[in-house]
């Protein structure tokens, strides 16, 4: 088996501040999202509801959200493809993903997010 080489500390920190780098522009990402419900129904409520208090706890000031009422906006709802409501679309940062259902288990929210679960959402909050 041949000996492996260990990289100059000059690359080694090289990639250590790009990683770091990387790091701190995701923490301030700017996240868009839009939330797609359907009227007044209890699980848009639920959705609206925890989506709001999650984005004050943990993205404050760092998020644009939309509310898209699909009996209000069906021609929007087509052209992103929604066919089931409450649906969180996160648009940034990427990658672009889809949260289906009143959001109710913050832990799924969290990492739906990209934001990591801490202690606290463990017990429900």
């Amino acid at each position: 088996m041949p000996k492996r080489t260990q990289p100059p500390k000059s690359v080694v920190s090289d990639r250590l501040r790009a990683f770091q780098a990387a790091a701190s522009a995701n923490a301030a990402a700017r996240y868009e999202l839009v939330l797609y419900i359907a009227g007044t129904t209890p699980q848009s409520s639920t959705a609206l509801e925890t989506l709001a208090a999650v984005c004050a706890e943990r993205i404050a000031g760092r998020y644009d959200l939309a509310v898209v009422d699909v009996y209000q906006e069906p021609a929007r709802a087509r052209l992103d493809q929604i066919i089931a409501v409450p649906t969180l679309v996160k648009k940034r940062p990427l990658p672009l993903r889809r949260l289906i259902g009143d959001l109710s288990d913050r832990s799924k929210l969290l990492l739906g997010l990209g934001l990591s679960p801490d202690a606290s959402d463990e017990n429900g909050r």
